[in-house]
């Protein structure tokens, strides 16, 4: 493929790409309180009904609005009360240091592969999502949307749940650079896995499109050496 092909190619992709997802931001130490969402085998019709996914839009806004909306809302698109997020300790929208992050039962995400859960859960302002376990699909689904999920053990997870029950000003902080979690009402911390490409775009901003660009040079210089077939 020649070059000024392949750049055309590649900046059609990316401005297709980017209106996929929210404003991107460069992940370093984030210390927030929290939503307990705790079910476990949470699936993607929860996280976001099916109904929602014929919609050609790519606003975060409808998206976030549509996350766990009928656990959120009766048939009269009334508030239950009993929701965890209709409760007015977490009812307050994500922003820096409340709410960017969840703590969601074990299995988080099962069910079907639509990505617009992840959409859902980007939207409305989550940046991590920390649970025992991840249903695969979704958890490289929120990669891709820059939402960092992070896999902490059952132990863990029910000690965060109980330290927010106590208090749900509980901040946790979550450190990408050094991969640690650490409960601060307990000061204890446990390591998290994250794949070191991921990582690198997490920490940097960089989605997948933004990654080929940024090494395009260095790709246009290798294929000048390769062997040619």
């Amino acid at each position: 493929m020649g070059k000024d092909l392949r750049r055309a190619l590649v900046i059609t992709l990316y401005s297709l790409h980017i209106t996929h997802y929210t404003m991107k931001q460069k992940f370093n130490v984030i210390k927030s309180t929290c939503i307990p969402v705790a079910i476990d085998n949470c699936n993607t019709d929860l996280i976001i009904p099916a109904r929602y996914l014929a919609s050609t839009t790519r606003d975060p806004k409808f998206f976030g609005d549509a996350f766990m909306h009928d656990l959120r809302y009766d048939a009269d698109g009334k508030p239950i009360a009993g929701f965890v997020m209709n409760q007015p300790e977490f009812s307050e929208a994500p922003h820096e240091g409340c709410h960017e992050i969840i703590v969601g039962g074990q299995n988080w995400g099962s069910g079907s592969s639509r990505e617009h859960a992840a959409w859902a859960i980007a939207g409305y302002g989550i940046r991590v999502v920390i649970s025992s376990s991840f249903a695969d699909i979704h958890r490289n689904n929120l990669l891709n949307c820059f939402v960092l999920p992070v896999v902490v053990s059952r132990e863990f997870q029910q000690e965060l749940f109980d330290s927010i029950a106590k208090n749900p000003q509980t901040i946790v902080t979550v450190d990408v650079p050094n991969q640690t979690v650490t409960n601060e009402a307990t000061g204890h911390s446990e390591k998290f896995e994250i794949n070191s490409y991921k990582k690198h775009c997490l920490v940097n901003a960089l989605d997948d499109i933004d990654y080929l660009l940024s090494v395009q040079d260095k790709t246009e210089a290798f294929e000048k050496t390769a062997k040619k077939w």
